[in-house]
């Protein structure tokens, strides 16, 4: 079995901030969020990183970080388009973004050949959870189940105070295995946080230590073999019925996978706190926690000169 790599997700753009943030700094020289994930996961031990993006954005993401970490990982990059597509579909009238994250794991299929982390560029998701993640992926190859694992977080340190949120929202059996992820795309901070399902007309609440996923999954190669099995019966049922938005969401691979018994997802946990630019508002926010834990060692201040 070989060392797990990273993938990292950085083909969307950020509707909601408005702008491409996966290259809008928040360190004191210019780093960006995602320097601080690959400098976590290099001291995991994570080797190589893969990065998932549009050709348009190649020239830019290169001189914004690609070459940098470079210098002192092996890095490769992939890109997520809408028409990598099986044999026999095309590209419906009117559909302008890819086919969600499960379909943006799958755009590095051919980079990726044993063990591999998954992350969105957009978050910061702190030490704690990338040595978790490693540390699982080198000694769970597949057996009997496909051995899987994801990284929760408390919910009450995903929240912002900028507006709502996404988060799959997990159940899990005594012995920290998933049994079920529940998308709630609207949640809001509170004490505690609710969603709604009904544009603010009733409101859920929901405990401020409630499990959620970050996206940060840790699979082996079986986890693409599966999702590019199970591409065209989505796509069937997504061209039937939204042809234009529908998208190819990677927990829901996870769930098909363990309701039909054939994987275990393992819940790790990480009690570090959970940073994003969901919305332009949030970025003061992210700048100061990154400058407060340079100023208290966990991050040198040039973050790869050392």
């Amino acid at each position: 079995m070989g060392r797990p790599v990273l993938v990292i997700m950085a083909a969307g753009m950020g509707s909601r901030y408005g702008g491409l943030k996966q290259l809008d700094p928040v360190g004191g020289h210019g780093q960006l969020i995602i320097d601080y994930s690959i400098y976590d996961a290099r001291r995991a031990g994570f080797e190589t990183v893969i990065f998932v993006i549009k050709p348009e954005i190649e020239a830019d993401f290169r001189a914004a970080i690609g070459d940098r970490v470079a210098r002192v990982m092996d890095v490769k990059y992939v890109y997520q388009l809408k028409e990598d597509l099986p044999a026999g579909y095309t590209v419906p009238a009117g559909r302008v973004k890819p086919w969600g994250t499960a379909h943006a794991a799958l755009a590095a299929r051919n980079a990726v050949e044993g063990p591999f982390a998954v992350i969105n560029a957009d978050d910061y998701y702190g030490p704690e959870a990338f040595r978790e993640i490693y540390g699982y992926l080198c000694v769970h190859p597949d057996g009997t189940l496909y051995e899987y694992a994801m990284v929760g977080y408390l919910l009450k340190n995903t929240v912002t105070e900028n507006g709502t949120v996404a988060r799959g929202v997990c159940e899990e059996t005594e012995d920290h295995y998933l049994t079920r992820v529940t998308e709630r795309t609207k949640i809001e901070k509170g004490t505690p946080p609710r969603y709604t399902e009904d544009d603010g007309k009733t409101w859920t609440e929901l405990p401020e230590d409630t499990i959620v996923s970050m996206n940060l999954w840790g699979f082996n190669r079986s986890f693409l073999d599966e999702a590019l099995a199970r591409f065209p019966a989505f796509l069937d049922r997504t061209l039937a019925e939204n042809p234009e938005k529908g998208e190819y969401f990677l927990p829901s691979v996870v769930s098909q996978l363990i309701d039909e018994g054939r994987a275990r997802v393992k819940v790790l946990r990480s009690g570090d706190k959970w940073y994003g630019v969901t919305y332009r508002e949030d970025k003061p926010q992210v700048t100061a926690a990154i400058a407060e834990k340079t100023a208290a060692g966990l991050y040198p201040d040039r973050l790869w000169e050392v």
